[in-house]
């Protein structure tokens, strides 16, 4: 059966990101959203995914947006039309989410910003290959079968790139960052909530530094 869903945006969020490496952060103090960006962005991660899971999360991406240029900003967990339209008046570059409904595909889409929608299964794949996306989210990544399964999906599916988060920190990175069909990935180690808790920024950018070396491998951009 044919989709009638619009085309996907041409931009994609895996172009997006200039490293590996997205930084997934929870801003629950909006004062910490500018340093808290800042930090990532100076260790080389200027992509940065603040997740809608506080209620200061809106008010974050656009205290980001107006005052780290450099850093390339989005939204994630986005999980109804109304969040896309007010991530996307909050000034986010691009959107994530856990799963996917036609629904929020089409409203996704008719933001005009880059999103990736979140997969756990093959179906799920072929499902959104079919509306024309092959620009995805493998979520939970560990859970949902780890790297083991994103290379089974190569094969059969080669036209797919995928972001996996979830589980993933230094030790794993390189496995995934060495599959043909994973791009980039996301993950929170870089940004632990203690370094966050404590505003120690020195540590996040270092550890953002480190992160944005893991580029050795990287066949998917």
């Amino acid at each position: 059966m044919t989709s009638s869903l619009p085309s996907p945006s041409a931009a994609s969020v895996l172009d997006l990101a200039p490293a590996p490496v997205v930084p997934v952060v929870v801003v629950g103090d909006v004062s910490d959203a500018v340093p808290l960006a800042r930090a990532p962005v100076a260790g080389g991660l200027s992509a940065i995914e603040v997740t809608l899971r506080t209620p200061a999360a809106l008010d974050a991406v656009r205290e980001i947006s107006g005052a780290v240029p450099e850093a390339v900003v989005g939204a994630g967990t986005v999980i109804s039309p109304e969040q896309v339209t007010a991530c996307a008046a909050a000034g986010a570059r691009f959107l994530v989410s856990p799963g996917w409904t036609d629904v929020l595909l089409t409203a996704m889409r008719a933001c005009g910003l880059p999103f990736l929608p979140g997969v756990s299964t093959t179906s799920e794949v072929v499902a959104l290959l079919e509306r024309g996306v092959r620009d995805m989210k493998f979520f939970p990544a560990q859970a949902a079968g780890g790297a083991a399964y994103l290379r089974a999906l190569a094969g059969p599916l080669p036209q797919a790139r995928f972001c996996p988060p979830g589980g993933i920190g230094p030790d794993n990175a390189p496995e995934y960052l060495g599959l043909p069909n994973v791009c980039c990935m996301g993950g929170s180690w870089m940004v632990p909530p203690e370094a966050v808790a404590a505003r120690d920024w020195p540590r996040i950018e270092e550890l953002a530094r480190t992160a944005s070396r893991l580029t050795a491998g990287v066949t998917c951009r």
